[in-house]
C-alpha cells in the first residue's frame, strides 16, 4: 500500500479556511487531519464541532479527526453527525479503551488510538487487532512547530512488528515535526500515513510540498 498524506489544518490559515481547504482539495492529500484540543489534556484549545461541519461540507477529503481531549467518548455522537472518516482517541484520557473504540464503531467511524511521546507501544498489544490506527505523536501534543522526537522511529518499528506478528492490516500514523527527511525515515520504519502542518502550509507552494510528501 502507497503511503498516505493528511495535512494538519491546525497549521492553515484560519482566516482563510475556505481557501486553505480547496486547495487541499486540488493536491494529492489522502485525509484531512484536524485536531481538536480542549486546554485540559493538553495546554491550547484548538476548535470545536461547528468549525470541523464547515470543514466536511467544503472538504473532498475524508476526515481525519484527533481528539486531544478528556472524556472523548461524550462527543462520539457529535462527531458522528459530522460525517468524519477516522477518529483518533488518546490512551491516556480513555478508563475504558475497549468500549470507546467500541462506540466509535458502532457510530460507523474507523477507530484509531493515539499514543504520546511517553507511552510505550506494549501497552496496546490487547486492543491492537480492533484497531483501523494507530497514531503515534512524534512531538508532545498541543502545539505546531515543535521539533521531532527521534526516538519515535524505534516506537513505529516496534509497533510495525507487533503488527506484523499478529497478522493484522492495522495502520500506523505519525504526527509531529514531519518533513521530507523524518517523513522518508518514518516511512522506513514502518509508518503509513504522515500528519504534516508546518512543512505544508508555510510552505511557498503546499499543493507541490504535498505532492514531495507523496513521492518519498
Amino acid at each position: 500500500m502507497r503511503h498516505k498524506v493528511s495535512p494538519s489544518i491546525l497549521s492553515a490559515d484560519f482566516g482563510n479556511l475556505q481557501r486553505e481547504i480547496e486547495m487541499i482539495n486540488r493536491s494529492e492529500a489522502d485525509w484531512l487531519h484536524f485536531d481538536i484540543m480542549d486546554g485540559v489534556f493538553v495546554p491550547n484549545i484548538s476548535f470545536g464541532f461547528p468549525v470541523l461541519k464547515v470543514a466536511r461540507k467544503l472538504s473532498t477529503k475524508p476526515l481525519d479527526v484527533h481528539l486531544m481531549i478528556v472524556h472523548p467518548e461524550k462527543f462520539i455522537p457529535h462527531l458522528k453527525e459530522t460525517g468524519i472518516y477516522m477518529l483518533s482517541v488518546h490512551y491516556e484520557t480513555c478508563r475504558h479503551l475497549h468500549r470507546t473504540v467500541q462506540q466509535i464503531k458502532e457510530a460507523g467511524m474507523k477507530a484509531s488510538v493515539t499514543l504520546n511521546p511517553h507511552t510505550p507501544v506494549s501497552l496496546l498489544d490487547d486492543i491492537l487487532q480492533d484497531l483501523d490506527m494507530v497514531l503515534l505523536m512524534t512531538v508532545n501534543p498541543g502545539f505546531g512547530g515543535q521539533d521531532f522526537i527521534d526516538h519515535s522511529l524505534t516506537k513505529v518499528s516496534r509497533l510495525k512488528e507487533m503488527i506484523e506478528r499478529k497478522n493484522i492490516q492495522t495502520l500506523i500514523e505519525v504526527d509531529g515535526g514531519v518533513t521530507l527527511e523524518t517523513g522518508r525515515k518514518l516511512l522506513d520504519a514502518g509508518a503509513d500515513v504522515l500528519v504534516s502542518g508546518n512543512f505544508i502550509f508555510k510552505s511557498s507552494d503546499p499543493i507541490h510540498a504535498i505532492h514531495q510528501l507523496k513521492s518519498l
